[in-house]
């Protein structure tokens, strides 16, 4: 099985799981639909529609974003498949880091629900890249490790069914975590002044997912310039994330965080104003989702606090009302977050 190595011994990183899973994955198809399916056995009334059940909310309604931006079922699943293996695939392994960018497959919300299969998306992409010759090959490829990251996140909630709530590395237990109330409301409401973070949880809040890098930028934030336990954003990530998955939201969680399993280096400390400069140089994306600063030109827009008194005024912004001044300073962060780190490596 891919779960576990040869000697029996169950994997804890990714590129050896990868190298094993994907050994056989030529001979993986996807299984025919069966002739006939197992009678359900249910309570459910015959001629119930999901109108009776009165699943969608009203009072209030907070679903109006998620509805404008997702069609569920497999018909659903297989159209959005299909429009990014004709329109996202091709540059898909350096054009899925940028936000404003369309390659990205968007099926994550079908794959949590069973509306597809991982199977299925690979495959069909492996038929994509044999179409192309050969000009496909880099971005199928950046697309086949996602879905077995998948996979290997699924591999360690078998093994570790305890991952939402337990340190996968024990050493975090003394993890210096900040309590704070202000600066969490902050981050979830995408009010911390640093553009890049605020438009990653406006759009989490308004459509119920964001963009993976931007994913990274914000739980990195969360736990390293704030210094707030991982928990505390899975669980948030949890509540409003449509494709919230119980092994990739708390195993991607505790992977930035540094406390995971193949986890990035506790000294990895994304530099949110870098991030948005690099990925979204022309702040279409942080424009999109924070329309108060959208007057900014690109060079000021990912660090407002660095606009003169005139620059601001020429872009109608009152900083500190329209729209907030940072939370915490960058370089401060990342020192006290490394001297935190530090502390439980020497302990």
């Amino acid at each position: 099985m891919a779960g576990k190595d040869q000697n029996r011994c169950w994997y804890k990183v990714f590129t050896p799981f990868y190298k094993a899973a994907r050994a056989s994955a030529e001979q993986l198809q996807p299984i025919d639909t069966p002739v006939v399916a197992p009678k359900w056995q249910s309570a459910v009334t015959v001629g119930d529609t999901l109108e009776n059940w009165g699943l969608i909310p009203t009072k209030p309604d907070w679903a109006g974003g998620l509805r404008a931006n997702w069609s569920h079922g497999d018909e659903a699943a297989q159209n959005r498949l299909s429009l990014f293996l004709q329109e996202g695939l091709k540059g898909y392994s350096e054009g899925r880091n940028f936000p404003s960018v369309f390659n990205v497959s968007g099926i994550s919300p079908h794959l949590r629900f069973g509306e597809i299969s991982p199977r299925q998306a690979r495959f069909a992409a492996a038929i994509a890249r044999d179409r192309a010759n050969g000009d496909l090959d880099s971005d199928f490829e950046a697309f086949e490790r996602e879905l077995y990251w998948r996979d290997f996140c699924h591999n360690l909630l078998f093994y570790a069914d305890d991952l939402a709530t337990s340190n996968f590395q024990p050493k975090f237990d003394n993890f210096p975590w900040r309590t704070d109330k202000i600066g969490f409301s902050a981050w979830a409401k995408g009010e911390t002044g640093y553009p890049i973070v605020d438009a990653g949880m406006r759009q989490l809040w308004e459509t119920g997912w964001m963009h993976n890098r931007v994913r990274m930028i914000v739980a990195s934030f969360l736990t390293k310039h704030l210094m707030i336990d991982w928990r505390q954003g899975e669980a948030w990530f949890w509540d409003t994330l449509i494709d919230a998955d119980p092994a990739s939201n708390p195993s991607n969680w505790q992977w930035v965080a540094g406390s995971g399993a193949d986890a990035a280096p506790y000294f990895r400390i994304f530099n949110p104003i870098a991030q948005g400069e690099k990925f979204d140089a022309s702040a279409a994306y942080v424009r999109r989702w924070i329309p108060e600063i959208a007057k900014l030109p690109n060079k000021l827009i990912h660090s407002p606090w660095k606009a003169s008194t005139s620059q601001l005024e020429e872009a109608s912004i009152n900083l500190g009302e329209d729209y907030p001044n940072p939370i915490v300073e960058h370089g401060a962060a990342r020192t006290r977050a490394l001297a935190a780190y530090q502390s439980i490596r020497i302990a």
